[in-house]
């Protein structure tokens, strides 16, 4: 079945994609004027805590790409369509950087609060074990052979590699841990949040929810054309 990429001129930029990409640059400014002119410092940890705003939002779209790379690995085993793993290998390109720039607030935000960069408490040795694996997932993708071989060897690391998500996300309440817990949702501690707080994240996470979306369409997009250039290649070759 067409999808909207091949009904658009090659290089071309659907208008849904131009659409989302005005909706992501607005609502990171009031993501930014929030965080830096709206939401109160926090008593106890001063400014670093801003940090929060940025490092809680970065973890999630990073667990948000590795959860897409999972449903669409399976796909591409069930379905065999190129523009699953497509899909898959677009959105774990993503994951990885957002997954190095959470690893990377949280060792700024450590630094003032525990004295150390890094401490290997349960939360952040999943976490760069999770990285690790889909960092290990694109250098298979790089060197694997290339076609449905490659793919398929990628789709299983992929599918695998997610199991460590809900391991990181659970880690604090299953080992003790020096990480804070979660400060919103069913399990979050009372009062862990002001109200501007809470608006501040909120915001925060649908703008990087948005930056992701838009990443992702776009690497996706042009993934699609490299396919299409590859196969035109061997077809003379």
């Amino acid at each position: 079945m067409p999808s909207a990429y091949d009904a658009t001129p090659s290089g071309a930029v659907p208008i849904w994609e131009r659409l989302l990409l005005g909706a992501t640059g607005s609502t990171l400014l009031a993501s930014l004027a929030l965080i830096f002119l709206w939401v109160p410092t926090d008593v106890n940890l001063g400014v670093v805590q801003r940090v929060f705003y940025f490092h809680v939002p970065l973890a999630w779209t990073a667990f948000l790409a590795f959860g897409i790379v999972f449903v669409a690995s399976i796909a591409y085993l069930w379905k065999g369509s190129e523009r699953w793993d497509s899909l898959a290998y677009a959105s774990a390109e993503i994951g990885v950087v957002l997954g190095a720039l959470m690893l990377a607030t949280g060792s700024i935000w450590a630094r003032p609060v525990w004295g150390v960069w890094w401490t290997w408490s349960p939360r952040l040795t999943t976490s760069l074990i999770l990285w690790l694996i889909y960092l290990g997932y694109l250098l298979l993708r790089a060197y694997a052979p290339k076609g449905p071989q490659g793919a398929r060897f990628g789709a299983v690391l992929g599918i695998i590699g997610f199991l460590d998500v809900p391991i990181v996300y659970l880690s604090v309440q299953w080992w003790r841990d020096l990480h804070p817990g979660q400060v919103i949702g069913p399990q979050a501690e009372p009062g862990a949040l002001e109200g501007p707080m809470v608006v501040t994240l909120l915001v925060s996470l649908l703008a990087f929810t948005l930056l992701f979306a838009s990443l992702l369409a776009f690497r996706y997009r042009l993934r699609r054309l490299e396919d299409g250039l590859e196969r035109m290649r061997y077809a003379r070759a």
